[in-house]
């Protein structure tokens, strides 16, 4: 069956589509809230404002209709001061100080795990629900890493207006579109092992990152060599501490001579037409710290320590939007029929799995989206019994891989 597509627009909910793919209206049950400004709603925080993930912040707010009395706008000394206008209304971003939480009741923090370290925990102390969209507190014990399709139990009992303050964590993006598809199958067929690709878009990296793809895509059309500014690349040909030593030396080094690129030492990651490791530091196993977010998280939001991770994540050069190649291995058998039908009724997922037509999942088409598609639905052939599947997934990572998430998460504190 065919799967048409209107041109995606900015923050849509809707797919146009046909019935192989799910209205995404099941997302806003049971977690939208109707309502709009009014002073029983309850005090809200941005911390990060002018960030991208921040400004998501904003457009979620008010596409969800998010009741709040009051909002402040935080960021840090250098953006202090800006003037920005919400809903109508003109707001001064604020510098973030410990004072910053008197009387707010739930605070959006997107602004870094150091920040979220320095200021959450002051939050907390004065009242303060924290939803957090760092790492900084995802695995530490007592605090919830949730999903709210996936989890919502997680945080039972945290509700503003209980009499004091809370850590609530914002699982990481590739994490969350990931889990958005696999918890369904989990749920009816029990994962015993997973082997997530990521595909991860330059939206993950920040808005710096995004303008920087956009910046090189120009400069390598126009023959010109590209700016390298967000990611960088050590590239030593020595094994011993002493000249890695000295190869970081002449990294830096490199930045200023016009030889740079003739040299064996190499401080520029190209973006634009190019793919690379994800550029997350590289641990003593082998894997990056992002890899190790979806092994570690996946098995706090499902409470399964024994589930089998491995994952590979890579750096893409698409503007937002991550995909994801995922192979789930089952306790139970689950034919990719039944597994179609699970996903077609999963809140905020729709299926995109048209054989006929070629056409799957794209980054593209979920962009400014809040649903995770998923296609490419079929079964494991290296396993026998239907206890293996295959499948395709993509998600936006600034919308449902962070902010829209913690929306959800302070539309189940009201």
């Amino acid at each position: 069956m065919a799967a048409t597509f209107t041109q995606p627009h900015a923050h849509g909910r809707l797919f146009s589509t046909s019935p192989v793919a799910k209205p995404t209206r099941k997302l806003l049950s049971p977690f939208t809230v109707r309502m709009s400004l009014q002073e029983n709603g309850p005090s809200v925080a941005v911390v990060g404002v002018t960030g991208a993930v921040g400004q998501e912040f904003l457009s979620v707010l008010t596409d969800r209709d998010f009741p709040y009395r009051s909002i402040k706008m935080l960021a840090s000394k250098r953006s202090a001061g800006k003037q920005m206008t919400f809903e109508g209304r003109n707001y001064t971003v604020e510098e973030l100080t410990a004072d910053s939480f008197d009387g707010v009741d739930i605070a959006l923090f997107s602004a870094g795990g150091s920040i979220s370290k320095q200021f959450g925990p002051a939050a907390v102390e004065k009242g303060t629900i924290v939803v957090d969209n760092s790492s900084a507190f995802r695995m530490v014990d007592g605090v919830p890493l949730v999903i709210p399709e996936v989890n919502p139990q997680a945080m039972h009992g945290i509700k503003v207006g209980m009499g004091k303050g809370a850590l609530i964590a914002n699982p990481n993006c590739s994490t969350i579109i990931c889990l958005m598809a696999a918890t369904p199958l989990h749920q009816r067929a029990k994962v015993l092992r997973m082997v997530v690709s990521t595909y991860q878009a330059a939206s993950g990296a920040g808005a710096a990152a995004m303008e920087e793809l956009e910046l090189q895509t120009r400069e390598v059309l126009e023959g010109k060599p590209p700016t390298c500014n967000i990611f960088s690349q050590q590239v030593c040909p020595f094994g011993d501490a002493l000249l890695s030593y000295l190869c970081s030396f002449f990294i830096v080094f490199s930045c200023f001579t016009s030889e740079a690129d003739e040299m064996v030492f190499a401080g520029c990651v190209q973006y634009a037409f190019n793919l690379f490791s994800h550029n997350a530091p590289v641990q003593p196993n082998g894997y990056n710290e992002e890899e190790m977010k979806l092994v570690k998280e996946t098995r706090k939001i499902w409470s399964d320590l024994d589930v089998k991770v491995t994952a590979t994540c890579i750096r893409v050069p698409v503007m937002r939007a991550h995909a994801e190649s995922v192979n789930l291995q089952f306790e139970k058998p689950l034919d990719e029929d039944t597994a179609r039908e699970i996903l077609k009724n999963a809140a905020g997922v729709v299926v995109i799995d048209d054989r006929a037509s070629n056409h799957f999942p794209t980054p593209l088409e979920v962009s400014n989206k809040d649903d995770v598609a998923v296609g490419r639905i079929r079964q494991d052939l290296s396993q026998e019994g239907n206890h293996g599947l295959d499948i395709f997934v993509c998600g936006d990572q600034i919308r449902k891989g962070a902010a829209l998430n913690a929306i959800q998460i302070a539309e189940m504190l009201l």
